[in-house]
């Protein structure tokens, strides 16, 4: 049952990161959603993998506060698609999730799916380089989170790498240049 929720908090978070324009919405997301993450890692590949996923995206949550459009900007004017898109990946990875596959890991490949979709369908999306990076964050945790998938005893060297690549993609702060 806490798989459960810890699943519905990641696709929660996912779906702030989606929705949001604004590096108070984007942190919160980040936030939300390694939330989650770190939980279903914590079931699926142990305290180690948990700890990674957690102080990645903590570190790239912070990062993503120094820059990007001020405030919250959550669902801005234009977002009923991205809504959409949010209610309909989290419907299709449960359904996959479910009733498609057996086993008893369908919390993880639930998190796994909806946070990779929602995450690349942002990264392909994005027009503003603070956006771009925080999605490339959550992408890089929920791909190792989609490592342990199937392997009787994970290691941890996955989590740590992307909790590198969440970190620093978190304080990547693009400076626009002028041409002249």
């Amino acid at each position: 049952m806490v798989d459960a929720v810890a699943a519905f908090v990641a696709w929660l978070g996912a779906s702030v990161v989606v929705l949001a324009d604004g590096r108070r919405g984007l942190a919160l997301g980040a936030a939300i959603s390694v939330a989650g993450m770190a939980v279903v890692a914590l079931d699926a590949a142990g305290p180690e993998a948990a700890a990674s996923v957690a102080l990645g995206g903590v570190v790239a949550a912070a990062g993503r506060l120094r820059s990007g459009r001020g405030g919250w900007h959550i669902m801005p004017a234009g977002s009923t698609p991205r809504l959409v898109l949010c209610i309909a990946a989290a419907l299709l990875a449960l359904w996959i999730a479910a009733a498609l596959t057996t086993g008893p890991a369908a919390p993880l490949r639930f998190t796994a799916m909806v946070v990779i979709g929602l995450s690349g369908a942002r990264v392909l999306g994005a027009d503003e380089p603070p956006i771009l990076f925080t999605a490339i964050g959550l992408l890089a945790l929920a791909i190792a989170l989609a490592a342990g998938i199937g392997q009787i005893a994970p290691t941890p060297w996955p989590f740590l790498a992307a909790a590198v690549i969440a970190g620093l993609a978190g304080w990547i702060s693009p400076r626009t240049v002028a041409a002249a």
